[in-house]
C-alpha cells in the first residue's frame, strides 16, 4: 500500500478507531477527536507528501534524512513533511502514522477517548 497516494492514505487511516477525514489546506487531513494527526497533500509543490507528528527523538532522526523536513505551517516542532522518495519503507511509514495517531489520541480527554472507542467504558 502506497500511503503517499490519497486513496491508500484514506483507506489506511480509516482503519484506526475514531478517525475522521476532511479535505482542507489542499490536503486530505486525518483527525482523531477533531485533532489533526496526519495529512497527505493534494497540491503542488508538496503533492503527495505526508505530514505527521513524531516524538522529539524521531523528529531529530527523520529530519536528518533526505526528503524529510519540518512540516511547514505547523508551528511546533515534531511535525514532519515526508516526500514520496524519502528513504522509509512502507512498513515504517505505516508505523509512524500509527504512532502519530497514538500521540494525538493520548492527549484527548478520557471522556472523548471513551466516546471514540479508544478506551474501555
Amino acid at each position: 500500500m502506497d500511503l503517499f497516494e490519497p486513496e491508500s492514505f484514506e483507506r489506511f487511516v480509516l482503519t484506526l478507531a475514531g478517525v475522521s477525514l476532511v479535505e482542507q489546506w489542499g490536503a486530505k487531513v486525518a483527525k482523531v477527536g477533531g485533532k489533526v494527526f496526519a495529512l497527505v497533500s493534494l497540491t503542488p509543490p508538496d503533492l503527495h507528501h505526508l505530514v505527521f507528528k513524531t516524538g522529539e527523538t524521531s523528529f531529530e532522526v527523520l529530519t536528518a534524512l533526505e526528503g524529510i523536513k519540518q512540516a511547514p505551517y505547523f508551528a511546533k516542532r515534531q511535525w514532519v513533511c515526508t516526500a514520496p522518495d524519502a528513504p522509509l519503507s512502507p512498513d515504517e511509514i505505516e508505523a509512524y502514522l500509527r504512532r502519530s495517531y497514538r500521540l494525538i489520541a493520548s492527549n484527548l480527554t478520557k471522556k472523548l477517548q471513551r466516546e471514540l472507542g479508544l478506551l474501555e467504558p
